[in-house]
């Protein structure tokens, strides 16, 4: 196969990173020859200003998480400047055990507008951005193990169709609208302007103001926003003194509901 092998991902927990990256690293294990993967993680802002392309000699994994069960909105801008070229795709999303909806068969849509042919498809599990007890760890040993029958048998359609088919993948046409939380009164609510609080225990290590996918955390005052935030967890899960937190009402309660709802164990679902 001569194929380029290509991982691009938005991770800014690095959930999807890792089930993106497992792809690719098993279908390269699978090829008899020594190539590099290129890897295009667009987590952060300055990368998604630049202009991506491939070619009819690109395999590209592109993952997302998924926000509200659709493709991220401030996602749609970037991942529609993306050429395709008749590359071969797999669109992989990855949600915090509630439900992917109708993210990915939006995620294959963009793809095939932009001139890619998407030749399998899969939504997995990650930790959810708001909580660090549902779907704890995941993606885990269980879910890597599908990972990679998942790479592998990409790598068979790879070398064995001489045409290689396109995939379908369920989902609705026009797509289901965002999930909406509900309050206490089961009214419901928008937490698009929740934002972050910062505690005494910043040491001003500047981390959370690095990661920020949106750019949003000043980095002279950290406590302060200078953008939107996007609820994506970075800066809580990965600030090493346990300084950033939530403490609106509806956020809270939101995540109450998800944590005693959602407790059961989904499973990875593949198109091939």
């Amino acid at each position: 196969m001569n194929k380029k092998i290509n991982t691009m991902y938005f991770s800014a927990t690095d959930t999807t990173k890792k089930v993106v990256c497992g792809i690719g690293k098993k279908i390269l294990e699978n090829i008899d020859r020594k190539i590099t993967i290129n890897n295009i993680d667009f987590t952060l802002p300055g990368v998604r200003e630049k202009i991506v392309s491939f070619t009819e000699q690109d395999v590209v994994i592109i993952g997302v998480p998924v926000y509200a069960g659709r493709v991220p909105n401030i996602l749609l801008k970037y991942l529609n400047s993306i050429t395709g070229n008749g590359a071969l795709a797999i669109p992989v999303v990855v949600y915090g055990n509630r439900n992917y909806d109708d993210a990915l068969i939006e995620l294959k849509d963009i793809l095939e507008l932009n001139g890619f042919k998407v030749i399998g498809g899969g939504a997995f599990i990650g930790e959810h951005a708001f909580s660090k007890i549902l779907a704890k760890n995941r993606p885990d040993e269980e879910d890597m193990d599908i990972v990679s029958d998942f790479a592998n048998q990409i790598y068979t359609k790879l070398i064995t169709q001489d045409k290689i088919q396109t995939v379908v993948i369920t989902g609705n046409n026009p797509y289901r609208k965002h999930y909406i939380p509900k309050n206490k009164d089961g009214i419901a609510v928008d937490l698009r302007k929740v934002t972050p609080k910062t505690n005494s225990n910043c040491n001003f290590c500047k981390i959370c103001a690095n990661i920020c996918p949106m750019g949003s955390i000043d980095f002279e005052d950290v406590s302060k926003l200078n953008g939107i935030c996007i609820k994506c967890g970075a800066c809580i899960k990965k600030c090493p003194m346990n300084a950033k937190y939530y403490d609106n009402e509806n956020y809270l309660i939101h995540k109450q509901e998800l944590e005693v709802d959602y407790v059961y164990r989904r499973q990875p679902e593949l198109f091939i």
